[in-house]
């Protein structure tokens, strides 16, 4: 059927139909009056197989379609943005976490550097020392041998003056005066 009705509007509209001029505008020679006609049948088959209502209802469902799609789109919004609020707290986070790491580590170095200096500081005090001990044994020693030497010479130049002046008699009363001190010393 409508089918049928297409082609009729179809036929009515044809350029054979729409003839000529000073024709009455009621009549079939006029193109207005056919164009007119095709528009009125072709709006009312459309009305009768509902498009209209159709097309409402597919703009309708592209409408709630498009609405959800919005309230997607707000909710990832949001959701994105709660996430990059989170990001940047974090940042904030790590970023004071890493201010407050490079602090303790100067501290620490600081600290590891002080503790170098004292220990540098001990160090050279010990060797000093040790230095000034060595060097007073050096001395100690240096006098004993000085001192062990200027004996030695003394008692080899007293023993040639003895030797030089002594005679038998002067010998002998040595001797006992020796053998006396040492028995006396003894009981």
């Amino acid at each position: 059927m409508m089918l049928r009705l297409a082609i009729a509007a179809t036929v009515l509209a044809s350029p054979a139909f729409a003839a000529g001029e000073g024709y009455p505008f009621f009549s079939l020679y006029n193109t207005d009056l056919i164009v007119l006609m095709a528009f009125i049948i072709f709006v009312g088959i459309l009305v009768y197989f509902k498009v209209p209502a159709k097309i409402t209802g597919m703009l309708d469902q592209r409408a709630e379609t498009i609405k959800s799609e919005l309230e997607d789109a707000r909710r990832l919004r949001e959701e994105a943005l709660e996430l990059h609020a989170s990001f940047e707290r974090k940042r904030a986070e790590v970023k004071e976490q890493a201010a407050r790491i490079v602090e303790k580590a100067k501290a620490d170095a600081q600290i590891a550097a002080d503790a170098a200096k004292a220990e540098i500081a001990s160090s050279i005090r010990r060797r000093l020392k040790a230095a000034e001990d060595q060097i007073a044994s050096a001395e100690a020693a240096a006098i004993r041998e000085v001192r062990d030497r200027a004996t030695a010479v003394s008692i080899a130049a007293a023993g040639d003056l003895i030797a030089k002046k002594m005679d038998a008699e002067r010998s002998d009363a040595l001797v006992r005066n020796a053998i006396k001190a040492v028995n006396e010393r003894l009981h």
